[in-house]
């Protein structure tokens, strides 16, 4: 087999500080794989140094020029590709996003068969491969540092300061969170990340009947599905796969929700075509009670009005004048605070690529080292020979 796998530096600014793998899983794929060599390209930033790399026998050197597969995490600059190799990273193309159509083009160019993270599903369709569950946490983190931001009630570090997801945890030591209604919206990877932090600290869930209808004298939260906010136009019944194939037909009802909740976490799944959960006019009214939103989903444009760009993790905050439909500063009184920061995983690096390392070695690497008995790597791969593959044809017109 003999194969030569390359980890990349991060090319894309700002630096992530992620990594595909970690030196510990470096050394797990050389002995599950004899025939593999691993190199890795020195960066200063990695949450993993080069050093330790070294010490666990991997060889750190800038040319990767041998390697016949590259691992990186996000887009890799077009002029640092290099040609005929295979390639596994989020390229961010699939839904035609502009800012990347001269990424695909080079990589049909350079022939470039590239595997893209987000496209590696199951049978059933569900995605094998993600930094979803700690953009969660650090999306609920954030909601719960703006809550005391806003109204003085304490303060938290954000998730960059600290080294790890159990000193985050530990920034929550003997801290009493006020009476506060959390609607978060979302069922998969970041959702279930963004609960698992909230049940950690002990807020408690209830159903959407008791956040509706009942008082609370502390902290509780409730989950909402796409039925749980959507509904068909012609009152017929809900029916999830024609939602996504024809949001047209559908509207939003989260309407109750907006007037009974002081925090909306937004981790859904959304398309074009998908109606916002509610419009600037409705943000206007007074009954419309929400003053914190963390868009960890981050869609622009989107389903949440207020998330006019994306934010940083040097500077995540942003408020929202609802009458004049503008930026202004976060934190002052009548806003509305936004997070809206895209790349959240980033804030807990080490954590987030020990997940990532532990999914791509045990469920992807070996079907791209091996046969692909299941056509896993066949369905994720977007380009290949200089030719975009059947199933992502339908991104011809956007290189065109």
């Amino acid at each position: 087999m003999h194969k030569t796998i390359g980890i990349i530096r991060e090319g894309k600014q700002p630096a992530d500080l992620r990594t595909p793998l970690s030196p510990a899983h470096c050394v797990e794929l050389m002995k599950y794989f004899p025939d593999v060599k691993i190199l890795v390209q020195p960066a200063p930033f990695r949450c993993f140094s080069d050093d330790a790399y070294r010490e666990a026998g991997i060889t750190v050197q800038e040319d990767l020029s041998e390697c016949d597969i590259l691992l990186g995490v996000k887009e890799v600059p077009v002029e640092q590709l290099l040609a005929d190799k295979t390639y596994l990273f989020f390229s961010h193309t699939i839904k035609k996003q502009v800012h990347n159509r001269d990424l695909l083009r080079s990589i049909l160019k350079k022939n470039i068969r590239l595997v893209d993270y987000e496209t590696l599903t199951w049978e059933a369709g569900n995605r094998i491969i993600g930094f979803g569950r700690f953009a969660g946490i650090v999306g609920a983190h954030y909601a719960l540092l703006m809550l005391g931001k806003k109204y003085g009630y304490y303060s938290l570090k954000p998730a960059n300061e600290l080294p790890n997801y159990d000193a985050l945890l530990k920034e929550y030591a003997g801290l009493q969170i006020p009476p506060t209604r959390i609607v978060l919206c979302g069922d998969g990877r970041v959702a279930h990340g963004c609960m698992e932090f909230l049940r950690k600290l002990k807020i408690q869930e209830v159903s959407r009947q008791e956040f509706l209808e009942e008082d609370h004298n502390k902290p509780v939260f409730v989950q909402l599905r796409s039925e749980d906010y959507y509904e068909r136009k012609d009152g017929r019944p809900w029916d999830k796969a024609d939602f996504y194939k024809h949001p047209e037909d559908y509207k939003s009802c989260f309407k109750p929700y907006t007037q009974k909740a002081d925090i909306f976490i937004n981790a859904v799944f959304w398309k074009a075509g998908i109606e916002p959960f509610f419009t600037h006019e409705e943000m206007k009214d007074s009954a419309f009670r929400i003053k914190i939103i963390s868009d960890v989903s981050c869609d622009i444009p989107g389903p949440v009005p207020s998330t006019l760009r994306s934010s940083t993790i040097g500077n995540p905050f942003y408020g929202y004048n609802v009458y004049t439909e503008k930026e202004i500063k976060p934190f002052l009184p009548n806003a509305i605070d936004v997070q809206a920061v895209s790349n959240l995983p980033c804030e807990l690096p080490y954590d987030a690529s020990l997940e990532f390392g532990e999914q791509l070695v045990r469920h992807v690497l070996p079907y791209l080292l091996e046969e692909d008995s299941e056509q896993i790597i066949a369905n994720a791969t977007i380009a290949m020979d200089g030719k975009l593959m059947p199933k992502y044809a339908y991104l011809s017109d956007f290189i065109a």
